[in-house]
């Protein structure tokens, strides 16, 4: 019990809601890729405190079905050790679940740089949840985006919803089962390649015994190497003592 609930645990504070954004920011866009268009990324989230020891290689393939909707699909890897008063009990590692996630941007206005999107998405047990990687069953939630572009920038804001459902027993007792989610973000364009993004946020705590719920901010930057090729840094904190307290982020993202 107490090795499956560490793992999970840890597993949660990396990312505790499946958002899948624009590297590095945890709050997404509105942007879709176009007609026929794909896009590749590769995103690590590693801790950087012995208090939680964690890191996740996410991989998610996008690929434009008509101008204003996308298909999403994402399969995560995460490395995680266990803590046993201080010192390092055991590691795991495995394929966490696969979420499939569609985006859809319902309106538009190109004068005013407003618009907003729809993502739902549902989630496989591809994982293995005896060892604390993903549920073990069929999970689904929606995301409500919004962008606000302008001249120099953008802002975004999400609010979602995720519903969790547990193979095991002891995961339905300890762990939620509906999550929300709610986050703004900015982005800055320094230069013609360079963006600055910051982004802040709150979750759902997604263990039962904790009343308070986990807030972030994060900042990073983001390098357009070709028009089609993007590399980005960031650090997550945390505003609370529920959050964790320090993620290191980096990815890489292609458009072909």
């Amino acid at each position: 019990m107490f090795r499956k609930a560490a793992l999970i645990i840890s597993g949660l504070l990396l990312c505790s809601l499946q958002v899948y954004a624009v590297a590095p920011l945890i709050t997404d866009d509105t942007g879709t890729q176009g007609k026929d268009k794909y896009q590749l990324e590769v995103d690590y989230a590693g801790g950087v405190t012995r208090q939680y020891p964690g890191q996740q290689i996410t991989t998610t393939l996008t690929y434009g079905v008509v101008g204003t909707v996308d298909v999403i699909l994402s399969l995560p890897y995460n490395w995680h050790t266990i803590l046993w008063e201080g010192s390092p009990f055991n590691s795991y590692d495995g394929f966490n679940d696969t979420t499939l996630q569609v985006k859809w941007r319902v309106f538009e206005s190109k004068p005013a740089g407003l618009s907003f999107a729809l993502k739902p998405s549902i989630t496989f047990p591809s994982g293995n949840e005896a060892n604390g990687f993903g549920t073990g069953k069929i999970c689904e939630g929606v995301m409500l985006l919004a962008t606000e572009k302008w001249e120099h920038g953008a802002c975004h804001c999400n609010v979602g919803y995720y519903h969790n459902a547990f193979n095991m027993e002891q995961d339905n007792e300890t762990l939620q089962h509906n999550l929300w989610h709610a986050s703004i973000a900015t982005e800055v364009n320094m230069t013609k390649n360079l963006k600055s993004a910051a982004d802040i946020g709150i979750d759902t705590n997604a263990v039962n015994a904790y009343t308070a719920n986990p807030v972030y901010i994060l900042g990073g930057l983001s390098y357009s190497v070709t028009d089609n090729l993007d590399l980005d840094i960031g650090v997550k904190g945390r505003l609370n003592n529920v959050a964790t307290p320090t993620t290191f982020l980096a990815g890489l993202t292609s458009r072909f």
